[in-house]
């Protein structure tokens, strides 16, 4: 996905819609842009009152950051994540070259996880290809246009938190004895993680991973303990628990985006797997919270 982010070519969209109506996480803006030797410097005390945040992941070359006393050097395949009002700065050199792609978050789970992240990991995060990818592909659906509606825009912006939520605490989640896949499973895991909204059918995965259809089944079955079609449906399943708990999302918006044909569809294969339905999902855990 981050390819096709780079083909789609430098662009701006902001801003990305009107009334979010209040959603918990949205998008103000994004952009895949490059700055060659001219004057480019941001301040986080000098950008108002209202709260947001800035993912930036770099592409080629070095941009600079200054944030809580500390100071990195932004290189292609590292993400960073400051929030404002905050005191930090980011910057190109003079005579430098940045090429960077960036979303502006806010709302308050975005903030929410914002800090989280911030707090486990700091404001750079040198991420793995399925993040970026996940990244690149929120980053792309608000540039082309897809994410048109607030909703869409809204889950856009928190997939590329749930990204970097995700690659954060990916080191307690995998313990201490998780063995990595193959390489062509783990191209097959970046592909789901980035296309849950896309058909994914076993013939389409196994191609990805280069492998004939019964040689991948068996694969997975031994690396991923499930086969191909279960591993599919439970990411999907997990995406749709965040996006009822992230977001007021209708259960025939979440089926759009998390490849069921429509609402009552996902309803019956959560209710199959999880006990209960979309709905009653939600208020439970509201309610808890």
């Amino acid at each position: 996905m981050l390819s096709a982010l780079l083909s789609h070519g430098h662009d701006i969209r902001t801003p990305m819609v009107g009334d979010s109506g209040g959603l918990p996480c949205t998008a103000l803006g994004a952009g895949y842009e490059q700055r060659i030797n001219e004057h480019y410097s941001w301040d986080g005390l000098r950008r108002g009152t209202a709260p947001f945040l800035v993912v930036q992941h770099t592409t080629y070359d070095v941009g600079r950051l200054d944030h809580g006393g500390r100071s990195w050097r932004l290189t292609p395949g590292q993400t960073m994540l400051v929030s404002v009002p905050h005191a930090h700065r980011y910057w190109l050199e003079r005579g430098g070259h940045w090429e960077y792609f960036w979303m502006i978050l806010t709302g308050p789970e975005a903030l929410r996880l914002c800090r989280a992240v911030l707090a486990t990991r700091g404001p750079v995060i040198a991420a793995a290809p399925e993040t970026v990818n996940r990244l690149a592909a929120a980053c792309l659906s608000l540039l082309d246009g897809r994410a048109a509606s607030p909703g869409q825009v809204a889950t856009a912006a928190f997939a590329a938190m749930a990204a970097l939520h995700d690659a954060a605490f990916a080191v307690q989640g995998a313990g201490r004895g998780a063995v990595p896949v193959p390489p062509p499973l783990a191209r097959v895991v970046d592909h789901v993680a980035a296309h849950l909204a896309a058909p994914l059918p076993v013939e389409r995965l196994a191609e990805i991973a280069g492998l004939c259809r019964a040689h991948f089944v068996r694969m997975c079955s031994a690396h991923l303990g499930v086969a191909p079609s279960a591993y599919v449906l439970e990411h999907r399943l997990e995406r749709i628990e965040r996006l009822l708990l992230a977001t007021e999302m209708t259960v025939g918006e979440i089926a759009a985006l998390t490849g069921f044909a429509d609402g009552n569809y996902l309803a019956k294969a959560f209710r199959r797997r999880r006990g209960m339905a979309p709905l009653a999902f939600r208020a439970t855990r509201a309610g808890a919270a």
